[in-house]
């Protein structure tokens, strides 16, 4: 059979840090689309990867002392990690450090400067590290970088750029003609509105302070600036070739069908990415989804704010395609999704352990007890009468599958989720309706009691093959439980989930087994803020800064040679030739001396009247700025270069002597 391709991609991934679970969001949304559609008969390739140039990148190594690129080999190995462990099946991994990458990369750059889409010129603005973008002045957002909020520094270098005022009109009519381009609908307004139509700035696509990135082929002290190296991964990683001389896969994958991507991403793609392909003269992927953010809360997740849950620590906990399924359950089609584990423990226990799970339970369990698990013959469900109930349960399983087909062709992947639980809840309320347990009580009822429950079990199996791209896992146990009189393939396994039926009489299914086991919330919640305490203690123990060696050794005797006592400040003041001196008057609680102390940059001068201080009293007097100090008083240096005042409780009085 000739299969439709089918191309589908996420952006890839940043090789900084480890990424936490809002970032693995985007691969298993992905992973359920391209399994979708691998069951609806296409062939599907299913491309994810890593960005690894980068000043965030070079900075990171440095901090370490190691080389760029031995931080990105670990980075993207756990990324890759990562992937794997969520059960996805891409069919590339592409990495922007690949030699075949980084010579086409190289060879589009020489094109789009040869046809005059890319030109030398200078840059003068504002540069966000962590995005690795430039701005204007009007573009800042209170004066931050427009994207993440952080900070922006001047820059200032030779670079070149590529020509998108060139385009504007062009792609300004061009996605007003493709209204299903950039989707959902409000990304679309959003990159017209706010991006293409205010006017399109031409783009920096080098530079010459990074080094880590690939170099311009005809000018090697310019590095290629990380949107035409990371967005050309789509088309390099199919073999793409400039000189035309494209390899199997872009010949027969390209253009994508979709990409996948973040929220913050859709300007780079819609706009840099549509912009260099239609330079290139190259066909444009078919349609660009931009998808919410997964959130701690109410919150972004950030390493910096400490609300950061990472995908192998709740697979640890719950399980594969519980992760799985909270994920592409909880995330909306258009807002932003949260994540907390008081969420999950309750998505866990509610929609998998009861609903789910206790259905497909009980069902198993009860074909054991009343016919030793084996599925109804044909004769026997010949025999049986029908109830009104039946046809309702079975329009509500057909129905489904089209169901789901048209919620995941919208990319509406929660709602495609939550269409398969309400199937497993008509099937829960059926067992309700029908009583097996009262129909078993008489002999006569036996043909009714079978096809109650091989009714149940139709439900149960057209449940266990839609939940295949999204908790495969899970789905593979249910399947088993429900075997088909003939089974299919892969590429028709899709249009079997609207078959309320066909399963193999006579066969003796296996005994009932939890799917899921329903998580104690009170003692896993206890368990892991203990986890999470001792992670803090043990992260604030390695930020301690390291502590000043002792100095020699001394007996009591020279201690004692310094006299220290408790004083008072009765007043003080700025010394006027300095702007780090403060002169203190002090009641030491024989008279009143003064002292001259260096602590004007922490310390305003009302900030230390009234407060008692331990005063080293039998230094001899020095002049500071002409101002004479009789005595000194005792700071602590902190690691920050700053100092703080040992003050002494109010209720020591002056002159009494530190021993």
């Amino acid at each position: 059979m000739n299969k439709q391709p089918y191309y589908l991609t996420t952006a890839i991934a940043y090789t900084s840090r480890k990424p936490h679970i809002g970032n693995t969001y985007e691969i298993v949304m992905t992973d359920a689309l391209a399994r979708f559609r691998r069951m609806q008969g296409y062939d599907v390739y299913f491309l994810t990867g890593t960005d690894e140039h980068g000043q965030k990148i070079e900075e990171i190594a440095k901090e370490a002392g190691i080389t760029p690129q031995q931080h990105v080999d670990k980075i993207a190995g756990e990324i890759r990690e990562i992937c794997d462990l969520l059960n996805t099946t891409y069919n590339g991994f592409i990495r922007t450090t690949d030699p075949a990458h980084t010579k086409a990369v190289q060879d589009i750059f020489q094109k789009l400067y040869d046809q005059g889409d890319i030109y030398k010129g200078e840059y003068v603005g504002k540069y966000c590290t962590p995005c690795e973008s430039f701005w204007t002045d009007s573009q800042l957002v209170e004066g931050k970088c427009p994207d993440c909020g952080r900070d922006v520094h001047d820059a200032k270098e030779e670079a070149y750029f590529l020509r998108l005022s060139k385009y504007q009109q062009w792609l300004e009519e061009y996605i007003e003609a493709h209204p299903d381009f950039i989707y959902p609908e409000s990304r679309k307004k959003e990159m017209l509105n706010n991006f293409i139509k205010p006017g399109l700035q031409d783009l920096c696509v080098s530079r010459t302070t990074v080094k880590w990135g690939i170099p311009v082929p005809f000018d090697e002290k310019h590095v290629i600036y990380i949107w035409i190296d990371a967005l050309s991964n789509y088309i390099t990683a199919l073999g793409y070739d400039a000189a035309g001389n494209h390899g199997e896969l872009y010949n027969k994958y390209w253009p994508a069908n979709v990409h996948i991507i973040g929220k913050d991403i859709v300007r780079f793609h819609s706009i840099y990415w549509i912009i260099m392909l239609h330079a290139l003269g190259l066909p444009l992927p078919k349609q660009i989804f931009g998808h919410p953010w997964m959130l701690f809360g109410n919150d972004k997740m950030s390493k910096s704010r400490g609300n950061v849950i990472y995908a192998d620590e709740l697979v640890e906990r719950f399980g594969v395609d519980a992760v799985r399924y909270y994920l592409l359950s909880e995330m909306p089609f258009a807002a932003d999704g949260s994540i907390t584990y008081e969420t999950m423990i309750e998505r866990f226990n509610s929609d998998l352990a009861n609903t789910l799970g206790n259905l497909v339970n009980r069902t198993v369990a009860m074909l054991h007890q009343y016919f030793g698990g084996e599925i109804p013959s044909a004769e026997m469900l010949a025999d049986a009468p029908d109830a009104e109930f039946d046809a309702d349960l079975q329009a509500v399983a057909e129905g489904t599958a089209a169901r789901v087909a048209a919620l995941l062709d919208a990319f509406r992947v929660s709602d495609a989720v939550e269409a398969v639980m309400d199937l497993a809840r008509r099937c829960n309320k059926y067992i309700d309706e029908t009583t097996p347990w009262v129909l078993a009580k008489n002999p006569d009822a036996k043909p009714r009691l079978a096809k109650v429950l091989y009714n149940l079990l139709c439900g149960i199996r057209c449940i266990g093959g839609l939940l295949m791209p999204f908790m495969p896992e899970t789905a593979a146990k249910i399947l088993a439980y429900t075997p088909d009189a003939a089974p299919c393939a892969e590429e028709e396994s899709f249009a079997r989930c609207a078959v309320f039926g066909g399963l193999q009489h006579g066969a003796v299914i296996g005994e009932a087994k939890p799917l899921f086991v329903r998580v104690n919330a009170d003692a896993l919640l206890a368990e892991l803020k203990a986890a999470e305490d001792a992670k803090a203690a043990a992260a604030k123990a390695a930020e301690q800064p390291p502590v000043e060696p002792f100095a020699e050794e001394i007996g009591i005797e020279t201690f004692f040679q310094s006299d220290l006592r408790v004083a008072k400040v009765i007043a003080c003041e700025k010394v006027k030739k300095s702007s780090k001196l403060l002169c203190l008057q002090l009641d030491d609680g024989m008279a009143q001396r003064q002292v001259v102390s260096g602590i004007a940059k922490w310390y305003q001068p009302d900030d230390l009247i009234g407060k008692k201080v331990l005063l080293v009293a039998n230094l001899k007097p020095v002049k500071l700025c002409g101002v004479e100090s009789c005595g000194m008083i005792c700071a602590a240096d902190l690691p920050d270069g700053s100092c703080k005042v040992m003050f002494v409780d109010d209720g020591v009085p002056c002159g009494a002597r530190l021993h």
